[in-house]
């Protein structure tokens, strides 16, 4: 859905959203060190839940990790979407089993709790429940995608914004070892184009590529940074090709698939040589992450380039549908 550009713009100004989260008045580290920094989980559809939990948890965690507890969950979650609700029985016994206790409302968890992992797999309710964490006034990471579209998208960002609210949103797979040694050590020298790639099925009731193909549009934004100016999509059956112009002239492709090996990469083409990027390598370093944040109140990615990955994505559908036409991000989201 294209968004007025001028409504957009006069409420991003009023807001900051493009400025990021800057200093928040959130800074869970001034608690006495003996104090546990208490996590709720609103969502317990996916395998991120449990995963989360055990790091948090456990009896002997990283010290980065030391101080926090995942102390209350809320099972929903997907209540339409069969392959997320399905698992919700074996998640809560889970982190049942990991000394989470199971409560029967956000609103009971909020109460309990001092930040948020709003995990619900499907992303048609996150707005409402984003709504209620912001309420709340719980600083929250909020996992991949931030909703089904982007309207809602930026409204949970926006909205966080002027609440004074710390949000949060990554992928795993932005914190590939070599995603990162490219973007933020000079790996390859200058970054001059990158090939990712990841797995995207689709999900019905969202843009196509924010239920799986996040993941890996996330890698080439961390390789490539923001400021994309336009988007053209190739589209097939079981594959996508979605490759991005940049305004200093830089290619970057994202491709998609629906068929063969389940998996995540690309490649980082450089001024001083190429980097592979490897493969997933687990939660631990988003968590790490995680933990930074509800320490500190401030994001670990800014605020602008998350929105800007989920316009790359929505402008990707609008160039499906026009049949492969250049589309230009402008028209989703300012720069």
């Amino acid at each position: 859905m294209k968004l007025n550009r001028r409504k957009f713009v006069q409420s991003s100004v009023a807001l900051g959203v493009a400025t990021g989260l800057g200093t928040m008045p959130f800074n869970l580290s001034a608690k006495p060190k003996e104090t546990t920094i208490k996590i709720g989980i609103i969502g317990l559809d996916t395998s991120h839940s449990p995963a989360f939990t055990k790091l948090f948890n456990a009896p002997n965690p990283k010290a980065e990790l030391t101080g926090f507890q995942v102390v209350a969950a809320y099972p929903y979650g997907s209540r339409d979407i069969e392959s997320s609700y399905k698992r919700i029985p074996e998640y809560t016994q889970q982190v049942q089993e990991l000394g989470v206790r199971i409560v029967d409302s956000i609103e009971a968890l909020l109460d309990a709790v001092d930040v948020v992992l709003l995990e619900t797999n499907d992303g048609k309710p996150r707005l409402e429940q984003a709504r209620e964490v912001i309420r709340a006034k719980k600083p929250f990471f909020i996992d991949k995608p931030v909703a089904a579209n982007l309207a809602d998208t930026l409204r949970i960002y926006q909205e966080a914004r002027s609440a004074g609210v710390p949000i949060f949103s990554a992928s795993s797979l932005r914190y590939l070892r070599n995603a990162q040694a490219a973007r933020n050590e000079g790996k390859v020298g200058k970054v001059l184009a990158c090939d990712a790639f990841s797995p995207a099925t689709l999900e019905t009731g969202h843009t196509d590529l924010f239920w799986y193909g996040i993941h890996g549009v996330e890698i080439l934004f961390t390789v490539m940074g923001p400021g994309c100016e336009s988007v053209t999509r190739f589209s097939a059956a079981d594959q996508e090709v979605v490759v991005g112009t940049w305004t200093d002239g830089r290619i970057g492709t994202f491709r998609g698939m629906r068929s063969g090996k389940h998996d995540y990469g690309g490649i980082a083409f450089g001024s001083e040589g190429n980097l592979v990027l490897g493969s997933y390598e687990g939660y631990e370093p988003l968590v790490l992450k995680i933990a930074e944040f509800f320490k500190t109140g401030k994001s670990p990615v800014d605020d602008a380039e998350t929105l800007e990955i989920y316009a790359f994505m929505e402008a990707a559908d609008e160039s499906k549908r026009k049949g492969g036409e250049k589309v230009l991000l402008r028209d989703f989201f300012p720069a």
